[in-house]
């Protein structure tokens, strides 16, 4: 019935009522937590372009952890910053990765047990040019090798789940890149750890903070020969179900906020659990709106974050997890 019989306002008077008639929730245990581990002992480094974000040595990024058990937090996802690189990126597979020896100290802190490991998959932290796998060509005219790649990126997960990796999550967007990973992984008696797939990873601008927290800004060229471009939904679609054919167990969409309906849509067409990479860009983008008192900090946080729930997405990576789960 129209007004004056229907009025919408009766089920938003009270802050009780509200929450009776909530459709959607945010709550600690959805939110993943990025680390970025370096070499090193005491070591917490500032990253300029991200406030309160840091590059951790393990020491350090145990600390974070244990915060982020307490707070309720789902789990965390590991990046590594080695102390050295070649063209292979062979720093990614090394059984004594500075990845792989966070995995093995985490998984033996007790406190640590409620919190999911996810261990990043890719070669552009660990390349001495910065991109996500093997190049062929010089210079301006050089160019990924698909291809080549794949055995690399495999052997990357393989060892992350012997290092204790709940979750292996390939974030390259190589063609094949989720099949030689099962493979791999399958081979290495490692059958139980699932892969989180970046299925839908969008050549954006908004991975700059990114890579000079990582250190991993490609040296020639850029990744839209590999990252897909922000113009075409029916492609993330198409991206989305070979994954799934190759045996991912769960989806990833990146970044978040400016991809919305890429979410929606994955979420209404796959059945796998579905998260959503809030990437440094975001965040960067809203803190400097804090801090020129711009924006309430903790509305546009939660605000956000809700909004990508209400998307489809079960969980979020993101940098505002502790801040987020604090509130909550």
């Amino acid at each position: 019935m129209p007004f004056p019989v229907t009025r919408m306002r009766r089920l938003r008077r009270t802050e009780a009522m509200r929450s009776l008639v909530r459709e959607t929730y945010l709550q600690p245990s959805q939110l993943i937590y990025p680390l970025f581990i370096c070499p090193g002992e005491g070591v917490r480094k500032p990253i300029g372009s991200m406030p309160g974000v840091f590059n951790l040595s393990i020491d350090e990024a145990l600390k974070e952890a244990t915060e982020c058990a307490v707070l309720g937090i789902g789990g965390l996802l590991l990046f590594g910053l080695p102390e050295s690189k070649d063209e292979q990126g062979s720093g990614a597979w090394a059984d004594d990765g500075i990845v792989q020896q966070a995995l093995r100290a985490l998984k033996a802190d007790a406190r640590l047990k409620s919190l999911v490991l996810i261990a990043d998959a890719c070669l552009c932290e660990y390349t001495s040019h910065g991109h996500c796998g093997v190049l062929y060509g010089e210079g301006h005219d050089c160019t990924v090798d698909n291809d080549a790649s794949l055995p690399l990126l495999a052997k990357t997960a393989a060892s992350l789940a012997h290092a204790g990796a709940d979750i292996v999550a390939p974030s390259d967007m190589m063609d094949g890149r989720v099949a030689a990973m099962r493979a791999a992984m399958d081979a290495a008696g490692e059958e139980d750890v699932p892969i989180l797939s970046y299925a839908a990873k969008f050549a954006s601008a908004f991975y700059g903070p990114f890579r000079e927290a990582a250190d991993s800004a490609p040296q020639m060229g850029d990744r839209r020969g590999y990252q897909m471009s922000g113009l075409n939904l029916r492609e993330a679609m198409r991206e989305i179900e070979l994954d799934v054919e190759e045996g991912a167990d769960m989806l990833l969409a990146k970044p978040a906020g400016p991809y919305l309906d890429v979410i929606r849509a994955t979420r209404e067409r796959f059945d796998l659990p579905l998260g959503a990479y809030q990437v440094s860009g975001e965040y960067s983008m809203l803190h400097a709106a804090f801090e020129r008192g711009w924006l309430d900090r903790d509305r546009a946080m939660l605000e956000s974050l809700l909004a990508i729930r209400r998307a489809g997405a079960d969980f979020i990576v993101t940098y505002f997890a502790k801040d987020a789960a604090t509130l909550l």
